[in-house]
């Protein structure tokens, strides 16, 4: 990605409405977050650190940069409520969430980003993912998994924000088990979502919610997108380069448009255009 793609604001992104007469539904919105996102000009995935394991960075399966064991449970229980797969709501088989994706290691690995678990400080922080392409769908070299060293004041820059992060996710992790009446992980699905609603946490939901979405549809050498979960639900082929493009064929669509004002897109877009 570019060094220099901006941060979203933390709290400022959007967050699902799933009832009440302007509701959309919530597979809509997450399905169709990336294409509207393009459409709007906003600002696309942001850093976190390189991992294609299945399993690494999941509660119980490995070692967390930055989560312990019972805060990487709750991130992963409340994800998932956020952008559920078929395992926590039965309307979604066939589509994959936040759990199937892998995104509580995208977001530990992104808040450990300066720090290898065990090791210190990684040599190059685990900021910006090499380029231009990897080597998923062609033989040879992947430049994906190598990262770029960013320049010094994009490295304090990037400190900064990660450390905010960090605390964040502590102090939310700690207001959603006290809500929940100790361990968030033991409410029920249905308390759960009441939790994730109250104003108390609000800021934090909507921060999990933009850092679930980029897990879903990030790279998978930023730790999410597992098994190209993300891009397989919205029919996204990825990094396919290189193919040696005319300009002639860039400018011709090769199939389906995935910003097409129509369908889902149309939806969450009038659904935006009111919040």
């Amino acid at each position: 990605m570019p060094a220099d793609t901006p941060a979203l604001p933390s709290g400022e992104s959007v967050t699902p409405v799933t009832s009440g007469p302007s509701a959309v539904p919530r597979r809509a919105v997450i399905t169709a977050i990336p294409a509207a996102s393009a459409a709007l000009a906003s600002a696309a995935v942001l850093g976190a650190a390189g991992c294609t394991s299945s399993t690494a960075g999941q509660p119980g399966a490995g070692v967390f940069r930055f989560f312990t064991d019972h805060q990487a449970a709750v991130v992963q229980d409340a994800t998932a409520r956020l952008a559920p797969g078929p395992e926590d709501d039965p309307a979604e088989a066939g589509h994959p969430g936040a759990r199937e994706a892998g995104v509580t290691g995208y977001i530990d690995k992104m808040l450990g980003a300066f720090s290898a678990a065990g090791r210190g400080q990684p040599p190059v922080p685990l900021i910006f993912a090499g380029g231009p392409w990897s080597n998923r769908h062609e033989a040879g070299p992947d430049f994906m998994a190598s990262f770029v060293k960013p320049d010094p004041v994009a490295g304090i820059a990037w400190r900064r924000r990660v450390a905010g992060w960090r605390r964040q996710y502590a102090r939310g992790i700690a207001a959603l088990d006290a809500l929940a009446g100790g361990d968030f992980t033991k409410a029920a699905p249905g308390h759960q979502d009441a939790i994730l609603a109250r104003q108390e946490v609000s800021a934090f939901t909507s921060l999990l919610f933009e850092h679930a979405i980029e897990g879903l549809y990030a790279v998978p050498e930023y730790g999410g997108n597992r098994g190209l979960a993300g891009w397989k639900d919205i029919g996204y082929p990825g990094d396919v380069q290189p193919q040696g493009y005319t300009a002639d064929e860039v400018e011709r669509s090769e199939g389906r448009d995935l910003v097409t004002d129509s369908g889902i897109v149309a939806d969450v877009l009038k659904f935006l255009g009111a919040v």
